[in-house]
């Protein structure tokens, strides 16, 4: 079994999100900029008012690893990639590309990708996928 990410009161907005199928992301309402990870302040100039905000799910392929040693109970994955993708809001995060062999070929940079989500224990986990779907 795939470990599952625990909500904290801080990242619960995120995760009753993805729970919804959508991905949240916070945003300062002094700078208009958004950011990720979530944290109670805006990390470009320290703001307290911040909101979250339903993101497109829309990103792209920032950098990647393959792992071909899976962590316990990814064994049935592997090779499987772990990436940096970038949301079409500027943000960037790590998360997993699903739906596409994990070869060099597969995984070209500035892919563009779409979130999914994973069932994972009492979460929701966002994944990305090529844009174009599953192949």
């Amino acid at each position: 079994m795939k470990p599952a990410p625990k909500p904290t009161p801080e990242t619960q907005p995120f995760w009753d999100g993805t729970a919804a199928g959508e991905l949240r992301i916070q945003r300062c309402q002094t700078c208009a900029r958004h950011y990720f990870y979530p944290r109670p302040s805006c990390p470009h100039c320290g703001g307290d008012q911040v909101e979250w905000v339903r993101a497109s799910g829309r990103a792209t392929l920032y950098s990647y690893v393959i792992n071909h040693r899976p962590a316990p109970g990814f064994e049935d994955d592997a090779p499987y990639a772990i990436a940096v993708v970038e949301l079409e809001e500027g943000v960037r995060m790590m998360s997993n590309i699903v739906g596409v062999p994990s070869t060099p070929e597969n995984l070209p940079l500035d892919m563009e990708l779409r979130v999914v989500f994973e069932q994972r224990g009492d979460v929701h986990v966002p994944l990305f996928e090529p844009a174009g779907g599953r192949g």
